[in-house]
């Protein structure tokens, strides 16, 4: 027995070398590609008439350094928002999941409740909730006066705690009944079923989806700013009326994409990686 160690044979080394060529290929005609559309976009856009009007309104570099701190500070706001939003959210769109997949004639009131709730508030547009929550709530006068961040909050836990539930509903019945047989059968409660067996099970199922719901609550924590919470939004608002340009508008927005990019990458990632084990196998 020799200690020679593994090496390719040489149809192996020539195979890895034409997937290494044909990548580099690739890559190449893609960059090539990118900037030539990117100089043909650049030349469109230049040359058109009112261009040099569009740059002043909304492109000027001093206006955007000069509102850039109070944007960074209302969009603090909208980070406090969106971690308080997301653990409320997470919560109640499971409650609600598990209320809509009891068994039973005796829990059809839970199911009809939960039922009822996702269809209204996956109706009823974001606005008009923060409008109806923000203005309507405190006219009853029976809770003390809040921060209208806070009623802000809990509009954008009402309706995105809707959308959840239903994603988090397709996981747990994606699970295989088996799976809660094996569990109950050593013994485990519905609720230790629940728990231990498929929840998990669900939320590995559905963690792309939950990723996707969350980047797109990461833009609406900006409607806040309707019900005169300074946000990002509104600082920008406040902004432009100062210096009688749009440019905060812009910087605002580049903020909102500069938060929500890692989070999008990582549900890329996370999507190709579950296309990937899903497919073990499946390519001769």
């Amino acid at each position: 027995m020799t200690d020679t160690p593994w090496q390719p044979s040489e149809l192996e080394v020539g195979r890895r070398a034409y997937r290494r060529s044909r990548t580099t290929r690739s890559v190449l005609l893609s960059a090539l590609s990118t900037l030539v559309f990117a100089a043909l976009l650049v030349v469109g856009i230049g040359s058109t008439p009112g261009w040099a009007k569009v740059q002043q309104s909304f492109f000027d570099l001093d206006v955007a350094i000069a509102s850039l701190p109070r944007i960074l500070e209302g969009l603090w706001l909208n980070l406090q928002v969106l971690v308080v939003a997301a653990i409320g959210v997470a919560l109640l769109g499971l409650l609600l999941a598990t209320m809509r997949t009891l068994r039973g004639p005796v829990f059809f009131p839970l199911r009809a409740l939960a039922a009822g709730y996702t269809d209204l508030f996956r109706g009823v547009p974001l606005i008009i909730v923060l409008y109806l929550v923000g203005f309507g709530v405190p006219g009853l006068d029976f809770f003390p006066r809040v921060p209208v961040a806070v009623w802000g909050t809990v509009a954008i836990v009402l309706v995105y705690s809707a959308y959840v539930s239903e994603v988090f509903r397709a996981g747990i019945e994606a699970v295989h009944p088996s799976q809660r047989l094996a569990a109950r059968a050593l013994g485990l409660s519905h609720g230790q079923t629940m728990r231990r067996v498929v929840v998990p099970q669900a939320f590995r199922k559905v963690t792309p989806a939950l990723m996707n719901d969350f980047v797109a609550m990461q833009k609406d924590v900006g409607l806040i700013s309707v019900l005169g919470a300074v946000d990002a939004v509104r600082a920008a608002q406040i902004e432009t009326a100062h210096w009688f340009n749009f440019t905060p508008y812009v910087v605002a927005g580049l903020l909102f994409v500069l938060l929500a990019w890692p989070t999008i990458r990582l549900t890329d990632w996370l999507t190709a990686r579950t296309r990937a084990r899903e497919q073990v196998g499946s390519i001769v």
